[in-house]
């Protein structure tokens, strides 16, 4: 297939500015659009929006930073690719803060808390660790990609079947006057949607997560126009640029499912989509042409990792603690969760 060539140069600066927004508002529309069929079809599943949030819609929310990840990987951009993925993870988990100002009754995490969301975080900072401990092993690659990331595979599906197999966990959250069981609601709420068949849904689904990761590539082809023109490092346009654009459709769909009370699904589709973007980095070794991914980053990539691994402990932490009243609509840990996140900012802006 013939690819026309302005898809694959370097775009003007005006361009690139232009197709960037208008990638992020397709993303914004088809976010807000999976929050409705999401909720829906994880009490039709019989799956639960803990693990339908964290599986299939964190998958569909990730779509478009894998096609980040894979494109700036595969254009001899490495930190670019490395950026976006854990710069994703950083800015989706701030999100939760934001989410949480929407949700008016007590905190967020205290409503939502549950050993699936928690366990789920378990995951998240294995993976991340073991992309740190990758960065600092030896440099070798077995068909071009690094045993590190066969690990993370490996990991991510073993994980998924501890979490999944919890028939009878030994931890459980208090039920509280706040918390917000996840029982499916018998289709009540939004009639548009609850109408539907359930081939419907699907359809509309998958569709959502077709234009998500068309708007992915764009965006990936548009920030490395960004960086070109402006001068701006990989680290920043990845973690800041891509990785909010990345957040987008985790940011939005958590704030809509909390608005239709389902706050198990809020959770779940950030702290999923996490684990998801922490593959992102597999992808990139994948895609990446020059070796290792994790030994092509930089200080500043080493930098949001662990910076992203903070975050994830203090969500971990809301979630534990479970505090009941908000500071300045947030818990704790969404004031924390704010400041790593700008002092992150502020430090690859340096």
């Amino acid at each position: 297939m013939i690819v026309p060539a302005f898809l694959n140069e370097l775009w003007p600066l005006g361009w690139s500015i232009a197709v960037f927004v208008l990638a992020t508002s397709v993303t914004v529309v088809c976010s807000v659009r999976l929050a409705s069929v999401g909720d829906v079809l994880a009490d039709r599943t019989g799956w639960g929006e803990a693990f339908f949030g964290a599986v299939l819609f964190g998958l569909v929310t990730s779509m478009s930073g894998i096609v980040m990840t894979a494109v700036s990987a595969a254009s001899d951009q490495p930190q670019l690719a490395y950026s976006n993925a854990v710069g994703g993870i950083a800015a989706q988990t701030v999100a939760i803060a934001i989410a949480d100002a929407f949700h008016r009754d007590a905190n967020l995490e205290h409503a939502a808390a549950s050993l699936q969301n928690m366990m789920f975080g378990c995951l998240l900072i294995v993976l991340l660790g073991i992309a740190l401990m990758a960065t600092f092993s030896p440099d070798v690659t077995v068909l071009g990609v690094h045993p590190a990331s066969v690990a993370m595979v490996a990991l991510y599906w073993g994980g998924l079947r501890l979490i999944r197999g919890q028939g009878s966990p030994m931890w459980r959250a208090v039920r509280t006057t706040d918390t917000l069981a996840d029982v499916p609601d018998s289709d009540d709420g939004d009639e548009a949607v609850t109408s539907h068949s359930t081939r419907r849904l699907w359809t509309e689904f998958a569709a959502a997560a077709v234009l998500v990761a068309v708007s992915g590539w764009a965006v990936a082809h548009a920030a490395e126009g960004l960086m070109e023109h402006t001068g701006l490092s990989a680290g920043l346009v990845g973690a800041v640029f891509m990785g909010v654009v990345n957040a987008l459709p985790e940011t939005i769909t958590s704030i809509a499912a909390v608005r239709r009370g389902a706050v198990t699904l809020a959770i779940a589709a950030i702290i999923g989509g996490n684990c998801l973007d922490a593959l992102n980095l597999v992808v990139g070794d994948l895609a990446y042409g020059g070796g290792s991914l994790f030994h092509a980053a930089s200080p500043q990539e080493l930098f949001l990792t662990s910076g992203s691994l903070v975050m994830t402990a203090v969500l971990l932490s809301g979630l534990l603690v479970r505090q009941r009243a908000n500071w300045l609509r947030v818990g704790f840990d969404g004031v924390l969760l704010l400041a790593v996140y700008f002092g992150i900012v502020t430090v690859l802006a340096l």
